[in-house]
């Protein structure tokens, strides 16, 4: 099972800074999620299209020049990265999930992580998009059909994982409190991966390794693979 540090390790540093990422390459996590938007030609880390609750700004993101942006405290003195400062930061040393969240150029955001590629050490095999908003995942997916998708969903539709099979997807990313084993297995029937959040809870954990899920995105990397290396 792949244990994905959310928001980076974020029980042990401010959400979605480099700190956070850092921690979670130090504590063995086999990949990083991260919340990203859109704003003034930039992508930047940040999970709530509002500032007040995360970092020292009040207001949307969007209202906020990028020098302003910049200058804000995220927590610990950390700031409001930019995507391109986290991919050099972790450097291709764990996998990277780019959660889209108030993305309306998709092309632009491509051409942006193609070229952070080339200088951060990132492969394409390495990151994986996930949005709950399905139309941006169509559109991905029709500009670049190699790059891995996620398909997120907080419940459980009708048909289970179908929607993440006719987006192409590689993955469905599941809600901790509506997955069951008829959704994992339904997933594995139609090729996908399924992955699971927010999990940090023992008994979720041990239940998911036992239905045989692919991987979760924990806030305690460390404290995940702890769990799953002794259990039983």
């Amino acid at each position: 099972m792949q244990i994905f540090a959310h928001r980076g390790a974020s029980a042990h540093a401010p959400e979605n800074t480099l700190l956070a990422f850092e921690i979670a390459v130090e504590q063995g996590a086999d990949g990083i999620e991260i919340d990203v938007h859109e704003h003034n030609g930039e992508f930047w880390v940040l999970h709530d299209r509002w500032l007040h609750r995360t970092t020292s700004g009040s207001g949307r993101l969007q209202d906020h020049a990028s020098d302003v942006i910049e200058q804000l405290d995220a927590g610990q003195r950390q700031s409001i990265p930019t995507l391109a400062q986290a991919m050099n930061l972790i450097g291709g040393r764990c996998e990277l999930n780019i959660e889209m969240k108030g993305i309306v150029h998709p092309h632009l955001l491509l051409d942006y992580v193609d070229n952070a590629c080339q200088h951060t050490g990132f492969t394409h095999p390495q990151l994986l998009f996930s949005s709950f908003d399905h139309h941006l995942l169509k559109a991905l997916s029709d500009l670049a059909p190699t790059f891995r998708l996620g398909g997120l969903v907080a419940g459980k539709p009708i048909d289970y994982a179908a929607f993440a099979q006719s987006l192409g997807c590689w993955s469905v990313h599941c809600d901790v409190g509506f997955v069951d084993k008829a959704f994992v297995d339904d997933a594995h029937q139609r090729g996908l991966k399924i992955l699971v959040y927010t999990v940090d809870e023992k008994e979720d954990l041990l239940q998911l390794a036992d239905w045989g899920v692919d991987g979760v995105f924990s806030n305690s990397p460390v404290h995940a693979r702890e769990l799953l290396q002794f259990r039983g």
